[in-house]
């Protein structure tokens, strides 16, 4: 037994070895078998690979189809900090992997759209899973962003398409520009579409995706990069150690070196010093790895860029605009389009291969990014919100009309210069254009822009009256008003009685011919006596009194000359005297018109009137004699059957040019007359259905001086016309010296706000309206004609924009006649029943002895009347 156990041993280490040797064979043979057939290997493989990508596509493709879109529109007012745009990041990361469990790598991604085609400045678009819808809808941004179900996008097929994928260049580690929130990131974005033009197809947009990594591809990232930092030391002490050993040798052969030996007399005894190369130092991973250190808040991301057009080069043009603009970002790492070029040739997401991955990622929102494509949330703040308010976003022709000649229904404004260097004329909508305000020095153009506006107005065939107290509106309108389908229309009311032989049309405040009501009459003309003095009812009450029942006096007389068919021989406001210090006068009109006032007021002239003191007609008198005294305005008013009546004008589309004729107290008496009764006129408007008041516009030049006469009657119509679609429009130098009350309901009710160049503490009070965007002194800084104007289109505030007031001569220069303008005048003369002033004067004069005359006959009448009745 014990001789046989060697023998054993050596054959069981004979067969240990023997299959060993098979099994070494049989992996020779078929590593040969591999060898000879690695097509079929390869063929194996691929196909493999391409069944794993079809079912890989195929749940991508139905992943996506149950992704949602929601439209982010951000206020006016949108200024974020940088902790919520922070959190907005960590909610699209979140939120891109609310995805089933079977969903690829691919479809898991949350995507902004930033997209323009000339029709809006910029669309901010978030694109993601369904189940993030949740999520993203409450945004960090709070009230200042209104969040929206997006609809399904469709795009027209444009004939020009051009694509670009953008990949991180520079060192893979190292972080984006740190860009400021002030000014917005991403006004060089709109800056770059801000020119597209929607009429030639004209589309641009901006695809970026952000998607959680994988931690197998994170640490992956990680140790390709770590070993590429050993590399690169170990190279840097190689190299290094060469040039310690080349300078050594160097210094030793050196003739310095060989002089040293001679006088030491020492030769070679020590041979060559021993040199010790650099050692590699450590690599430290915060370094070698940089932003991707650390796992906090780190995502990929895919950016693709698309630009179309109708019209051959725009759309590469616009793809070099984006491409520009997305270099402000450039830092360490940087955007770069993908591909390479070839001469002029460019190879990229436009050509082969590339073109149908792009393609089918742009179309199912697939994101499959570079593997440098590595970014942390805090370098993407830039574009993970909308435009905020320091972002200037351009005016398209979506956001404000382009004014057509003749059409009703838009309102010139002026000439907008767009990003391009186009110029057109832009409009606002005439019914939702309520009230305007045009501040400014003077020169500054903004009567100017006022006369063009209703110069297109009038052309349209909408009415008007234009308030000019110093008249220079007048003879620069003529020329371009001098057309036939406008002549019967326009009526001046001039009282500037210039050149030899004035022609004066007439007007009686307290006339009754025109369908007028009594008690209006009579209030509007006390109330307009009272704005001008100063009157009220605390500091002079018994003034008020006096005027309020002499004027009910005469409107009755009026009332009772009319219904006889004699509206010639009416009472004016100069017949006043007449009632309060003439007593046969006194008692033939309260005669008269016996049975036409109350009983309270007749019981006042028989009762209080007796007990008054001579000296108390004075206040009330004397500014009535300051009118008397001036031979046009005794001309005007002292008409028995005066020719201007507004309310006509307003419901028959009139064009009525009034010119008070200066800003004396004379003539600021009479405008306080015409605006009180336009501001009755315009309230009798309620007698007619709301649908059928005819839109009218009055235009008031030099503000100040008509709130001088009229402050409370100026602020009524601002706050009282839109009802009966009358629409002011006021022009001022100062906007702080108009009456409290009238600057408040100005700037309250304001539809468009304007301002040309004046001192910055002339236009601060504009300013601090638009938040100081911009500021007093870049308004002050404006040239002539030029304005910045806030506007209102569809119910919403557009601007503060910059525009050039139009000039006269260039917009409506085919409209001008100047060779008609003495027909015109004689024609709007003519339709205001002018005359010479001098036959009005003398008319004037004799209406005393008409009015006498009819009441006598009234008188005579009566009284047979009231014989009878107290027989009877």
């Amino acid at each position: 037994m014990d001789s046989a156990a060697p023998y054993l041993t050596a054959q069981t280490t004979a067969s240990v070895w023997s299959r060993v040797l098979d099994l070494v064979l049989s992996i020779v043979h078929a590593a040969v078998w591999v060898i000879n057939h690695w097509w079929l290997m390869a063929l194996v493989a691929v196909a493999l690979w391409a069944a794993g990508e079809v079912i890989v596509r195929r749940l991508a493709a139905k992943a996506s189809a149950e992704r949602m879109a929601l439209e982010l529109i951000p206020s006016r007012h949108f200024d974020p900090g940088l902790e919520e745009i922070f959190r907005r990041g960590v909610q699209l990361a979140r939120a891109s992997t609310s995805m089933p469990w079977w969903a690829p790598r691919r479809a898991k991604t949350v995507q902004i759209r930033m997209r323009a085609d000339g029709s809006s400045p910029l669309t901010y678009r978030v694109e993601g899973p369904a189940g993030g819808e949740r999520l993203l809808s409450i945004t960090p941004f709070g009230p200042d962003v209104t969040v929206t179900r997006g609809r399904p996008l469709v795009d027209k097929p444009r004939e020009h398409v051009v694509r670009a994928e953008f990949v991180l260049r520079g060192k893979p580690t190292a972080p984006l520009r740190d860009v400021p929130l002030d000014p917005d990131p991403l006004q060089p974005l709109i800056d770059a579409v801000s020119d597209l033009r929607a009429e030639l197809g004209d589309l641009a947009e901006i695809r970026l995706d952000i998607q959680r990594a994988p931690k197998w591809s994170l640490r992956a990232r990680r140790v390709h990069l770590m070993g590429d930092a050993r590399r690169r030391e170990r190279r840097e002490a190689q190299r290094a150690a060469r040039w310690v050993r080349q300078d050594a040798t160097g210094i030793e052969d050196s003739l310095i070196s060989h002089v040293q030996q001679l006088v030491s007399g020492k030769h070679g005894g020590g041979g060559r010093r021993l040199v010790m190369p650099p050692v590699p130092r450590r690599v430290d991973p915060a370094e070698a790895l940089g932003k991707l250190a650390d796992d906090d808040h780190l995502v990929r991301v895919q950016l693709l860029v698309m630009c179309a057009s109708n019209t051959s080069g725009r759309a590469e043009a616009r793809l070099g605009q984006l491409q520009a603009a997305l270099d402000v970002f450039g830092g360490g790492s940087r955007w770069a389009m993908r591909g390479f070029m070839l001469g002029p040739w460019r190879f990229g997401a436009d050509r082969w291969p590339s073109r149908r991955s792009f393609e089918r990622r742009w179309k199912l929102g697939h994101c499959q990014p570079p593997k440098a494509n590595w970014v942390r949330l805090d370098e993407l703040v830039g574009l993970l919100k909308p435009p905020t308010v320091h972002c200037r976003l351009p005016l398209l022709a979506g956001d404000l009309p382009t004014f057509e000649h003749g059409n009703r229904s838009l309102l010139l404004q002026g000439i907008y210069r767009g990003p391009d260097g186009r110029r057109r004329l832009v409009a606002t909508h005439a019914a939702e254009t309520l009230f305007e305000v045009g501040v400014g020095k003077a020169g500054g153009g903004k009567t100017e822009r006022a006369l063009a506006q209703a110069i297109g107005w009038a052309h349209a065939g909408g009415g008007l009256m234009f308030l000019d107290p110093h008249r220079d509106s007048w003879p620069r309108a003529v020329p371009f008003l001098a057309h036939d389908h406008l002549m019967q229309r326009i009526a001046l009311i001039d009282l500037n009685a210039g050149g030899p032989h004035p022609q004066i049309s007439s007007w009686n405040p307290i006339g009754m011919h025109q369908g007028q009501i009594a008690h209006e009459v009579v209030e509007a003309t006390a109330d307009a006596y009272a704005s001008v003095l100063g009157w009220d009812d605390a500091t002079a009450p018994r003034a008020l009194t006096i005027l309020t029942a002499a004027l009910t006096v005469l409107v009755a007389v009026n009332e009772a000359a009319c219904q006889a068919g004699r509206p010639e021989d009416q009472t004016t406001v100069f017949h006043v005297r007449s009632l309060l210090t003439d007593p046969v006068f006194r008692t033939a009109a309260l005669t008269a018109i016996d049975g036409r006032i109350d009983e309270e007021t007749r019981s006042w002239w028989t009762t209080v009137f007796p007990t008054l003191p001579t000296d108390a007609f004075a206040v009330v008198l004397n500014p009535i004699a300051r009118l008397a005294a001036n031979p046009v305005t005794r001309a005007f008013l002292g008409q028995g059957a005066g020719a201007y009546n507004i309310r006509a004008a307003m419901d028959s589309r009139m064009i009525v040019w009034v010119c008070p004729g200066g800003n004396g107290p004379t003539d600021r008496l009479v405008t306080a007359l015409l605006a009180r009764d336009l501001l009755r006129a315009v309230r009798s408007r309620r007698d007619t259905p709301e649908g059928q008041r005819v839109p009218f516009r009055p235009y008031f030049d030099e503000l100040i001086t008509l709130t001088g006469a009229a402050p409370e009657t100026i602020a009524s119509m601002f706050e009282d016309f839109r009802k009966y679609r009358v629409h002011v429009h006021g022009m001022t130098q100062l906007l702080a010296r108009l009456p409290i009350p009238v600057r408040l309901s100005l700037v309250q009710n304001a539809s468009t706000l304007a301002s040309t160049a004046g001192s910055q503490s002339a236009v601060a009070p504009v300013t601090a309206e638009w938040g100081d965007r911009p500021s007093p002194a870049v308004v002050a800084a404006l040239d002539r004609f030029e304005h910045y104007i806030s506007l209102t289109v569809e119910g919403r505030r557009i601007g503060p924009v910059r525009i050039t007031g139009p000039h006269l001569d260039e917009v409506f220069a085919d409209y001008a006649r100047p060779n008609r303008a003495g027909g015109l005048v004689r024609a709007a003369q003519a339709t205001a029943e002018a005359a010479p002033l001098k036959e009005l004067t003398d008319r004037a004069e004799n209406q005393l002895t008409r009015v006498s005359s009819f009441l006598a006959e009234r008188v005579s009448t009566a009284a047979p009347v009231r014989l009878k009745k107290a027989y009877k």
